[in-house]
């Protein structure tokens, strides 16, 4: 009994040539999806959100973050539901003796007002000090140059400018020259009126970056 023949290409592979194996293999790669080496978009696009979530995560608490300051973000500090509070009041005098005590106000005039003898004119009872405001004012922003008389003594010095001048080493705001002139008027016994703020204004915008005064031209001011 003799076996039929099978007519299975799969089976016969001696009836396979190699270039009918390159058509298969060409014709079911051919139907493949292409991938494009399985690269995708997603990954890439989340990476883009994230990093910008980031960097704004960062800025915002950069910019509003109070510097992690205590008192800001302290959740036992009471509500003061909204009201706002009064700022107290700024003492003049208690500035002034704060800036005359810690510049060279006290080296050269001393703590007591006295100055001294022959070159820093004394602040006490003195008729330049507690005299008409134009004339002190000025001396403070300015500067005084050369000889001057007080309470009749001669006295040869130079005081540098402290207001916001050109050449002043200090550099003084208005309110700053007006508390410290306020001090000088109403310590040691002198009872001379407040310099105030805006006076002090007025006069540094009419003489601009004056050159240091001589009591000569301040004489004239009344």
């Amino acid at each position: 009994m003799s076996t039929p023949p099978n007519s299975d290409p799969r089976v016969d592979q001696a009836a396979v040539t190699d270039e009918s194996l390159l058509a298969v293999h060409e014709k079911i790669l051919g139907s493949q999806p292409d991938e494009k080496a399985r690269y995708k978009l997603l990954p890439l696009n989340l990476l883009f959100i994230f990093s910008g979530l980031i960097f704004f995560a960062g800025t915002y608490m950069n910019r509003y973050a109070g510097r992690f300051d205590p008192h800001i973000y302290d959740e036992n500090l009471k509500s003061t539901k909204g009201e706002a509070v009064a700022a107290a009041p700024v003492d003049p005098v208690v500035v002034g003796k704060k800036l005359f005590n810690n510049a060279a106000c006290n080296t050269c005039h001393q703590a007591t007002g006295l100055g001294q003898p022959g070159a820093i004119p004394p602040l006490v009872a003195s008729e330049w000090a507690t005299g008409p405001a134009e004339r002190v004012i000025r001396i403070v922003l300015h500067g005084l140059q050369g000889p001057i008389t007080v309470n009749g003594a001669a006295y040869n010095s130079a005081m540098p400018p402290f207001g916001r001048v050109a050449g002043s080493g200090f550099n003084w705001s208005d309110d700053k020259v007006a508390a410290v002139l306020t001090y000088v008027r109403q310590e040691w016994g002198n009872q001379a009126s407040a310099i105030t703020t805006e006076k002090v204004a007025e006069i540094r915008a009419k003489e601009g970056d004056h050159k240091p005064w001589t009591a000569e031209e301040l004489l004239k001011i009344p």
